[in-house]
């Protein structure tokens, strides 16, 4: 008999992490994963762009710095042991106008805060050392900033909680969770399971998921699709590391970039489109419940009326390869439309509070035997052993 039954709701890479570190840290604690899909990491670690983040963006002394720095060593570690894919291909942030340095200033100085590790500021000639075919008057280098295969990472952390003696149960779509007296009760369609603690980590669907557990409305997720295109295999090797752009701090996202796939493909972008379902791959995906659930919360409106202008620009860039790719060849000359192919996309969910305002740290709640991940954007997948020791943390605090 186990010692105690701990649920964990979903098999992103979050919740798989958080229940790999459970059921090592309490042998003879039962791990019990429940996954809607038929397969682990199928939607945000799916189709993540595979960056291991050093920490240059974050607030210093956010959990988003401390959980991003302290998780990059974590899965540096992992990989190492595991023999996964782990490349410290370096990457540059990179100023193209004289009206930018001041913010790539600013993020050097947050990212100094957050102890990047060599991290440094180069001249325009110096980034046409490490990157022979970018642009730019000015540029941040991380160079051990890496990439990864975080579906293979995910996969690894299933195999992980099961030798364990734990279990990844797929194909079970929580529709209830009722706590009572005798522990936590989850239910699908068509069984159930109680659990002593009960851990969610959904997702796209983490506020609907914590509404069944009469956690609070708030913050809400609106899923935002970012797309991709890809450098034609006979271009890719025009980029050797990461190209970013230097970011706007009113915005959660960091604009369309360069990244170089462990695989050796090269992905341009994403854009962030608001996606109409929260499942909304493709364009023409569209679910009326998610629709009139986005319609009916004034944050959704309040979002809008602050960010139409960059929406209308991002929705551009969606419907126009030529327009999607303006912005990229600022950062490598002369790449244009026929240098690249439609590549994929994936959906963030991107947390909202009632304000109107996007919620950029993480945001973990206990309450009673359920804890709840609310946010867990980008760097999320880099942190995710790290999120996984607070979530262990928290949901075992007295």
């Amino acid at each position: 008999m186990a010692d105690e039954t701990v649920g964990v709701v979903g098999a992103g890479i979050v919740g798989l992490a958080t229940a790999r570190e459970i059921a090592l840290r309490r042998p003879g604690t039962r791990v019990v994963v429940l996954e809607k899909e038929q397969r682990v990491s199928l939607h945000q670690t799916g189709h993540n762009s595979g960056v291991v983040h050093a920490g240059l963006y974050y607030a210093p002394g956010s959990l988003k710095a401390g959980l991003c720095v302290r998780g990059v060593a974590l899965l540096r570690e992992y990989c190492q042991d595991r023999s996964l894919p782990y490349d410290a291909i370096g990457k540059l942030v990179i100023a193209v106008r004289e009206d930018e340095l001041g913010r790539m200033e600013d993020l050097y100085e947050r990212a100094r805060g957050n102890h990047v590790p060599d991290l440094r500021r180069v001249s325009g000639e110096e980034i046409r050392e490490i990157e022979p075919h970018a642009g730019g008057i000015a540029a941040l280098h991380s160079p051990r900033t890496a990439i990864t295969d975080y579906p293979a990472i995910a996969r690894e952390f299933a195999a992980d909680v099961e030798a364990a003696g734990g279990e990844v149960r797929l194909g079970f779509p929580v529709t209830s969770i009722r706590e009572g007296p005798g522990g936590v009760e989850v239910g699908s369609a068509h069984e159930r399971l109680t659990v002593d603690r009960l851990i969610l980590c959904a997702g796209l669907h983490s506020d609907t998921v914590a509404r069944l557990a009469r956690g609070g409305r708030e913050p809400r997720i609106v899923p935002f699709r970012g797309e991709y295109m890809l450098l034609r295999p006979d271009r890719t090797h025009l980029v050797r590391g990461l190209l970013y752009p230097v970011p706007d701090p009113r915005y959660p996202f960091l604009g369309v970039h360069f990244t170089p796939r462990v695989d050796g493909s090269v992905e341009v972008g994403p854009n962030a489109v608001l996606a109409l379902a929260r499942e909304g791959y493709r364009r023409s995906r569209v679910s009326p419940r998610d629709l009139l659930g986005l319609a009916a919360y004034p944050g959704a409106w309040r979002m809008a009326a602050q960010h139409w202008r960059t929406g209308v620009r991002e929705y551009r860039g969606s419907l126009s390869a030529r327009a999607f790719m303006k912005d990229a060849g600022a950062y490598v000359p002369g790449v244009g439309v026929g240098d690249v192919v439609r590549g994929g996309a994936g959906v963030r969910a991107q947390a909202l509070d009632r304000d109107g305002t996007l919620v950029d740290d993480f945001r973990i709640h206990r309450e009673g035997r359920i804890t709840a991940v609310r946010n867990a954007p980008s760097p999320a997948a880099t942190a995710s052993m790290a999120i996984a020791e607070h979530i262990a943390d928290a949901a075992y605090a007295q």
